[in-house]
C-alpha cells in the first residue's frame, strides 16, 4: 500500500509578455450540471440604426471576445477571488464597492 503525501503549492501564471489582453465589458453566464460557461463580449456604443433595430426586436448583438468553460468546483473559488480583489480595489481607490445591482445575464 502506498501512502499519498499531500503537497501544498502556489500556482503562478507564467507571464512571458506575449499573450494578448482581450477587452470585454459584458459577460453572459450559463451552466450545465457539470460546468459554467462565461462568454465575454465587447459592446460598443450603438449607431442610430442599431438603436432603431434594438428598439424593434430588443436584441443587441455583440462580438464574442472569449468563452471560458469552468468546472463547477472552480466557481466558488473564482467568486471568492473576485470579491477579495473588489474589496482591495475599493479600499485602495477609496470607493465603496458597487452594490451589485444591474443587469444579470
Amino acid at each position: 500500500m502506498t501512502d499519498r503525501k499531500q503537497i501544498n503549492f502556489t500556482i503562478i501564471p507564467e507571464d512571458g509578455g506575449t499573450e494578448p489582453r482581450t477587452y470585454a465589458n459584458f459577460c453572459a453566464v450559463n451552466h450545465t450540471p457539470f460546468d459554467f460557461t462565461l462568454t465575454f463580449c465587447e459592446v460598443m456604443p450603438l449607431s442610430e440604426k442599431e438603436i432603431r433595430e434594438a428598439e424593434a426586436d430588443h436584441v443587441v448583438r455583440a462580438p464574442i471576445r472569449a468563452r471560458l468553460v469552468l468546472p463547477v468546483q472552480f466557481v466558488p473559488t473564482l467568486i471568492a477571488a473576485l470579491q477579495e480583489n473588489m474589496r482591495v480595489f475599493s479600499e485602495s481607490h477609496q470607493q465603496p464597492a458597487p452594490p451589485g445591482k444591474g443587469p444579470v445575464h
